[in-house]
């Protein structure tokens, strides 16, 4: 609790997102960034971008642990370009896992936002998105793998429930907590 407070103290000059598949880390992450004129990257557009490849490619012609190793390129390179300049920056849902990757934000002290709901809302957000996404047809997949990353999305510095929310209510709850200016009047999107 104490390193969270501290977090917390100094001037906010990025926020990272993190999160399970169907938490509103992308549209959430656009909306505090039109919010506070801050702007939006998701990692793994930089990953894809780095790569050449998208991330099912990846995935299928080199493996997972070719794309865990992209990925942490790409979000020590984010971290690099830091500095002084402010950003919002959503992970992928397995990014934050990734022990070598939550070394790193913690090192930052860069606060990370857990975006998190309902397990079944999670799940039906997700049926409803256009992206290829290997759990979207079974349910207790999607209910297990939830659960095992679960722990670690609570290291995070500050957890959000999106349930029910939608993207305007969640980015000012965002916005309050870390206290980053006054928040704006929920709209009506969902996340």
């Amino acid at each position: 609790m104490k390193n969270k407070k501290a977090e917390r103290a100094r001037p906010v000059r990025a926020v990272f997102l993190v999160g399970f598949m169907g938490a509103g880390k992308t549209s959430v992450g656009q909306a505090l960034g039109s919010h506070l004129g801050w702007p939006f990257e998701d990692l793994d557009d930089r990953v894809q971008r780095r790569e050449g490849r998208s991330i099912e490619q990846i995935f299928r012609e080199s493996g997972e642990a070719a794309f865990r190793h992209a990925e942490h390129a790409a979000l020590r390179e984010i971290l690099s370009e830091l500095g002084t300049s402010c950003r919002i920056i959503a992970l992928g849902g397995g990014a934050f896992v990734q022990a070598n990757n939550a070394d790193l934000l913690k090192k930052s002290r860069i606060p990370t936002v857990f975006l998190d709901g309902p397990v079944e809302e999670l799940f039906e957000r997700c049926q409803r998105q256009q992206l290829e996404r290997p759990l979207r047809s079974d349910i207790d997949e999607f209910r297990r793998l939830y659960r095992a990353r679960y722990p670690h999305y609570q290291a995070a510095s500050l957890r959000i429930d999106t349930g029910g929310k939608g993207v305007e209510s969640v980015a000012a709850e965002v916005v309050a907590a870390l206290g980053l200016g006054p928040a704006k009047s929920p709209g009506k999107n969902k996340s």
